[in-house]
């Protein structure tokens, strides 16, 4: 399927912002996808190919390899299923960097905490979906209209 590259920018950044505005999506191993958990992901504005997370050396994400992500935007107007590679994050400046209140919250044992552990993933495909197709598409479909056009022009598949 070819897809506006123009489009598919767009939506990618579309994606990034409701990402940022709200950071939560189910994430699990592919090997392992009945275990799948929500996890609140740590952005970095220069960074668009990885997402970190925080966990500790005894849950089963640990195990880390390739994983799958799926996401629902606050407004229910942003979806996204994206795979990447879970990998141990050893940064101590990336640590630094990502470590916040809200992830203090869960590691009282704080950065040095021997049981955290700070993940990256390594992002690959996406699948990404824009449902706010606006007031004259809307109206479309509320009357019942074909609206599949516009539709997939608000889909796209990418490397993130």
């Amino acid at each position: 399927m070819h897809y506006d590259e123009n489009k598919s920018e767009d939506l990618k950044h579309d994606f990034w912002k409701a990402l940022a505005d709200s950071p939560f999506v189910f994430l699990e191993r592919k090997s392992d996808p009945q275990k799948a958990v929500v996890m609140t992901a740590q952005l970095d504005k220069d960074a668009d190919s990885e997402i970190w997370f925080f966990t500790t050396k005894d849950h089963h994400l640990a195990n880390m390899g390739p994983a799958i992500a799926t996401f629902a935007g606050k407004g229910h107007d942003m979806f996204a299923r994206f795979e990447g590679t879970l990998v141990e994050e050893t940064s101590r400046e990336r640590l630094e960097k990502q470590w916040n209140n809200i992830v203090e919250a869960w590691f009282p044992g704080g950065k040095d905490d021997p049981n955290l552990l700070m993940m990256r993933m390594e992002l690959g495909q996406a699948e990404i979906w824009n449902s706010d197709l606006g007031v004259l598409t809307t109206a479309k479909m509320l009357m019942g209209k074909d609206v599949r056009g516009e539709a997939r022009e608000e889909h796209t598949e990418t490397t993130l």
